[in-house]
């Protein structure tokens, strides 16, 4: 055998070794979602609340009101190397979801599941169109999953093989989740709480447990204290958001919210997961994980949270469900389900594609709205425009800066030196510092969340470009004119697919300041 042709021999071995493995489905699907993904990150706009991680990014700190730090750590880290346009954001995002299509695969191998077991899995984490649509921006929300799927992955493999050690790695994951969203407590509380009802208690009583428990304590415990340092704001925060922000549910309707939410033909997978953990011989040494997921829902519900936030918790459950799924078919030789079920859930997921990633120009998105009789639903009590939220959070930004530098810019050198620009939410105020630079616009004023802590700035506030607090222009000069002598209306938002809220506002020029808002930054505090 010449040389040659051992290379050709040994190329074709790997080939065949890689096609063999039972990884070679969720790899090729979790690259299939990071390829779409990437290919449409550059469509409509910054999301509103991307600006405001940008911003966060530039402030980095062991907290923030609104969120943990390493998001923003990880956004600056991501644009330092990147830089900030649209696709260099959202980049980290699609490769967390890689590691999330990957990670759930392997949850379903040990649980000993087969090669359809663990593509199915895979797919099924593809399909959900919340967890797709986690990777359209740049948030906290796709690293979340992450952390969740490895979290997950670590306690089966604990209950599965006896690997009592492993709760240091747990713990350090949980720490570092925490770190990036609070939800990650929603995982710990349905975790020890079906330890506690299950046989598994015995868990508890491991010293490794415990050092877990401490290493998460210590990882997060920067954030703590940072949180001790400026009066619990996050506690504020989220006490204002789950009463005045959130949309108020019922708990049938938040269930039946995550059928819509995870794909309907994702379904059968995951009540299928719940089934084998709580009730299939099989899955008894798993049944801490059912009743996980049961007491997450229980605390979710009685904290009134978005649809969204329960999704990290059906990862487990696909796996779950895949490896049922694959024993039943094996068993009744139902064998030709396997494709149709398959073909059923991704023609759901094609169909439903433009609402979870931004794959239409929008005037055709908006001709297969009408087109489906679909109308957008609100997600917090704010009132919704012709497109959903999340979409219509990408649109306007620039114009609105554009309006504002046209102001700035009628001012003399002397008055923009004086100049400060207010204005009423970390979106309007992320996209003054993001836009504004290549305009020559000082920082925004802000009193919404963590601009708030920021401060109200070295200048007084002599002149200032302001934006009106409500929509009625005699209200708006009643409300300026304590502050100031000259104020005069000057520039309109107008944006047909942002948020209502953001368009028709007025911006007003004012002059002749009487107090800085160093003495009024009290009470411009607005955590929400």
């Amino acid at each position: 055998m010449t040389t040659t042709d051992k290379r050709i021999g040994d190329r074709r071995q790997v080939h065949e070794t890689l096609l063999a493995s039972d990884l070679t489905i969720p790899v090729l699907i979790a690259v299939l979602q990071f390829i779409v993904q990437v290919a449409f990150h550059g469509n409509y706009g910054y999301f509103r609340d991307e600006l405001y991680y940008i911003a966060c990014s530039d402030h980095l700190a062991f907290g923030y009101v609104d969120m943990p730090p390493l998001s923003a750590v990880i956004l600056a880290f991501s644009r330092s190397i990147l830089g900030d346009s649209l696709q260099a954001i959202r980049f980290l995002p699609s490769v967390a979801g890689v590691g999330v299509v990957i990670l759930t695969a392997l949850m379903s191998r040990q649980m000993g599941g087969g090669r359809f077991a663990q593509g199915l899995a895979a797919l099924s984490v593809a399909a959900a169109h919340v967890l797709l649509g986690h990777g359209r921006y740049f948030s906290m929300n796709a690293f979340d999953i992450l952390f969740w799927a490895l979290a997950g992955y670590i306690v089966i493999k604990i209950l599965t093989d006896g690997s009592t050690r492993l709760w240091i790695l747990f713990g350090v994951v949980v720490g570092l989740g925490l770190l990036n969203k609070y939800s990650m407590g929603f995982l710990c509380i349905g975790l020890v709480a079906g330890l506690l009802l299950t046989s598994q208690r015995k868990q508890l009583t491991s010293k490794w447990f415990w050092f877990g428990v401490l290493a998460a304590f210590i990882l997060f415990l920067p954030h703590i204290i940072w949180e001790m340092q400026n009066d619990l704001a996050s506690l504020e925060f989220m006490r204002n958001a789950s009463q005045q922000k959130n949309v108020p549910m019922t708990a049938t309707a938040f269930i039946m919210g995550q059928f819509r939410e995870m794909n309907y033909f994702t379904a059968p997978l995951w009540i299928a997961g719940l089934v084998y953990f709580l009730f299939h011989r099989d899955g008894k040494r798993l049944r801490t994980l059912g009743w996980m997921f049961i007491i997450i829902v229980i605390v979710m519900v009685i904290g009134n949270a978005k649809l969204y936030y329960l999704a990290p918790a059906f990862l487990t459950l696909f796996a779950g469900g895949a490896v049922l799924t694959e024993q039943v078919l094996r068993k009744r030789s139902w064998g030709w389900l396997k494709p149709l079920y398959v073909s059923l859930m991704l023609i759901w997921t094609c169909g439903a594609l433009p609402f979870v990633l931004p794959v239409l120009p929008v005037d055709d998105l908006l001709a297969y709205q009408r087109l489906l009789g679909m109308a957008p639903r609100a997600e917090e009590r704010s009132s919704v425009g012709v497109l959903p939220q999340y979409y219509a959070d990408m649109f306007g930004w620039e114009e609105m800066v554009k309006g504002v530098a046209g102001m700035y810019n009628t001012l003399t050198p002397e008055e923009q030196a004086k100049c400060v620009i207010f204005v009423r939410n970390y979106g309007e105020a992320g996209a003054l510092d993001f836009f504004g630079k290549k305009y020559g616009l000082p920082k925004a004023l802000c009193g919404h969340n963590n601009y708030w802590l920021w401060g109200p700035g070295e200048r007084p506030g002599e002149i200032a470009i302001v934006l009106g607090d409500s929509r009625d222009l005699q209200e708006n000069l009643d409300d300026l004119q304590r502050h100031w002598k000259s104020v005069v209306p000057s520039f309109t938002t107008d944006c047909d697919l942002c948020m209502p809220y953001e368009s028709g506002r007025q911006f007003f020029l004012c002059k002749g300041g009487t107090i800085s808002f160093r003495k009024i930054w009290a009470g411009e505090r607005f955590y929400i």
